[in-house]
């Protein structure tokens, strides 16, 4: 892994941004449900807590199943028209309409609602494991340079804040415009109005990468089983994963606690959106600075450095209150900072990884590791808001249909704890894993960092 050079010739900036616009769809997915379902439960359904963290939970866990597998099978297709990028099309296109239905089901009672939304999770979560993994796997054979892939996701972290700010920001006003509607309206057009954005994300990816290049490497032979043992021996990815899953899995508990810090400790249903915009506002102003951060210092130190900002955010936001407003936002955009990083170098570390192994292995096993890497993702975004509702339910929530609950103070610590400390302890124990990762290197092309 070296800076770039002749053999490997930087990217057309067309490509770089063509691959950026499949963050649209990511974005978007891995931001509205974790935002938005979760009180759509509760709230709008009137199902317990811990019924609707389980709802959440298990469609997500199912992928940590499939995406593995949906990886193998993009390492092994032969498309004339790109490895990879037909799944984009299918998939992302199946998930689409997955969503317009997730919340369009019955309203009541809630057994029959919340079975219908498992089903409809769980399909929406099948569609989007075979557009996420081929695409997550894509940049370690569009280029083969560090730097490159460092610039590749930075294009990438850029369309990500941008999608994340666009439906995390708006989904809210759509659904608080017809809030009081007994037959969810405002959820069922909200369901529509992201399934579009998904599709403009899926198209525009499948299109932008159409001039890609591909560099080919033979599928890994074996079992599916015997490939997943070899990714599992790799220490580098098994220290990496570990702490990406930890921190996706604070970073969802955040998000699903976006609501109600605004509804009940905020008191204002228009603070979900100004609170969200703090989150990820400062994404789009700092993700350049981490790109050069990583270019003098390399990924790790960066990852480490942008780990201390989500931890200092997330405990500053335990001050969550109606009163406090300024303090809390300044918090946020705290976390918005370290979330940049926590995105741009992972990011950028996981095609290093799977690229070396193919290098050193002459096999691709690269939709292996990414569909590992993209089911502990996945797991993460869901043991986020299932904690979250564990932490509720201990607090004494009170789950209603028409958002009119009064609720006890042990509720409303419940909310800032789970909010706040839950989220830092999460993203702290990920620093014991990722402070023994060990393959890294600069942008200048200095050796292997071992540390």
């Amino acid at each position: 892994m070296t800076s770039l050079d002749p053999s490997n010739p930087a990217l057309d900036p067309s490509v770089r941004r063509g691959y950026a616009l499949g963050s649209v769809a990511t974005g978007t997915f891995g931001t509205v449900p974790g935002l938005l379902l979760l009180p759509y439960l509760t709230d709008s359904l009137g199902i317990g807590a811990v019924v609707a963290g389980f709802i959440v939970f298990v469609p997500k866990a199912w992928d940590v199943i499939l995406n593995p597998i949906a990886g193998r099978i993009s390492d092994r297709s032969s498309s004339p028209s790109g490895r990879r990028r037909p799944f984009l099309l299918k998939g992302g296109l199946l998930l689409a309409v997955c969503f317009a239905l997730l919340f369009a089901g019955p309203t009541g009672p809630p057994a029959l609602a919340g079975a219908y939304v498992v089903l409809l999770f769980l399909a929406c979560a099948t569609a989007y494991a075979f557009f996420q993994v081929p695409y997550v796997a894509m940049p370690a054979e569009i280029t083969l340079d560090y730097a490159e892939r460092t610039k590749l996701m930075t294009w990438r972290v850029i369309v990500l804040a941008l999608a994340i700010l666009l439906s995390g920001a708006t989904a809210p006003l759509i659904v608080n415009a017809f809030g009081g509607d007994p037959t969810t309206k405002g959820y069922r057009l909200m369901g529509v109005y992201i399934a579009v954005i998904l599709v403009i994300g899926v198209l525009g990816a499948w299109r932008g990468t159409r001039n890609a290049p591909e560099h080919d490497v033979e599928p890994a032979i074996g079992t599916l089983r015997e490939q997943l043992r070899l990714v599992a021996s790799t220490p580098d990815f098994r220290m990496l994963l570990t702490a990406f899953v930890l921190q996706a899995a604070g970073i969802g508990a955040m998000l699903a606690g976006v609501a109600y810090v605004a509804d009940d400790l905020l008191d204002s249903s228009a603070a979900s959106t100004i609170l969200f915009a703090a989150f990820v506002g400062p994404a789009l102003l700092v993700t350049p600075l981490w790109e050069r951060y990583a270019g003098r210092r390399g990924k790790k130190s960066g990852y480490l450095i942008a780990t201390a900002f989500l931890i200092v955010g997330a405990v500053a936001l335990v001050r969550a209150e109606a009163n406090q407003t300024a303090i809390v936002y300044a918090a946020a955009a705290l976390v918005g900072i370290g979330y940049a990083g926590a995105q741009v170098f992972p990011m950028a570390m996981l095609p290093d990884v799977a690229a070396h192994d193919a290098m050193t292995s002459g096999e691709n096993r690269i939709g292996v590791f990414t569909g590992v890497w993209t089911a502990g993702e996945t797991l993460g975004l869901a043991l986020g808001p299932g904690i979250f509702a564990l932490v509720l339910a201990i607090g004494g929530y009170v789950s209603s249909t028409d958002h009119t609950a009064l609720q006890p103070d042990s509720a409303r610590t419940a909310i800032a704890i789970g909010f706040s400390f839950v989220p830092a302890a999460l993203i702290a124990l990920s620093l014991v894993f990722l402070r023994r990762y060990s393959l890294d290197a600069t942008l200048n092309g200095a050796p292997d960092v071992r540390s």
